[in-house]
């Protein structure tokens, strides 16, 4: 009976494990390729996490970005952290966390000893000016794809257009924008189902 038992809890730890491992491959990939912070992050997320892995909808994940934008630290480390404990608890948390950290640490290690000698060096030059082209091209398409799926209807747009004013105009912190856009789209609907 307890060999049953262990039997039939064995495979599911061993699956466990391996999409603990999974999990960590992932946003190891992800810190290692992506450049210019979490915006970037988010189409590669997008394409493995959502649509190939079906670990999560579109919708969970912009909401994971805007918890992730809200709260302190590196976006694409809040981003990996919801996901991870989302999927597999605590363990899933520090898998994640330390997949999307660990690429960091070591390419910063490599950067620190060798950035000195080659800064100067036209070839390293032309490589940063590239990278910053790629991010800015790839920022770019994740506020395009947040812009259809989070910006709706009439108040979607007065939001969206007030907050924009108030971040160009009077140069607001992002925190302050975030706590007032959600009051703006949450005032609304409170009063609404008062009545």
């Amino acid at each position: 009976m307890y060999i049953k038992a262990y039997k039939k809890n064995a495979p599911s730890k061993k699956r466990n494990m391996i999409s603990l491992w999974k999990l960590y491959a992932l946003f190891f990939k992800m810190g290692l390729f992506t450049f210019g912070g979490g915006y970037a992050m988010l189409p590669i997320l997008k394409k493995e996490a959502v649509e190939k892995q079906k670990w999560l909808t579109e919708e969970e994940l912009l909401n994971y970005y805007s918890i992730g934008q809200c709260t302190p630290g590196i976006i694409a480390v809040n981003a990996a952290s919801f996901i991870g404990y989302k999927l597999h608890k605590l363990s899933g948390l520090v898998s994640a966390t330390l997949g999307v950290i660990s690429p960091s640490l070591i390419i910063i290690v490599l950067v620190a000893a060798l950035l000195r000698q080659y800064m100067d060096n036209q070839y390293v030059q032309w490589a940063f000016g590239g990278i910053r082209i790629g991010v800015i091209a790839l920022i770019i398409d994740t506020v395009w794809d947040m812009w259809q799926k989070g910006v709706k209807g009439i108040r979607g747009y007065i939001v969206f257009t007030a907050a924009a004013l108030l971040l160009w105009l009077f140069n607001l912190s992002a925190i302050t924008i975030v706590i007032l856009a959600a009051l703006a789209a949450f005032i609304p609907d409170l009063r609404r189902t008062q009545k």
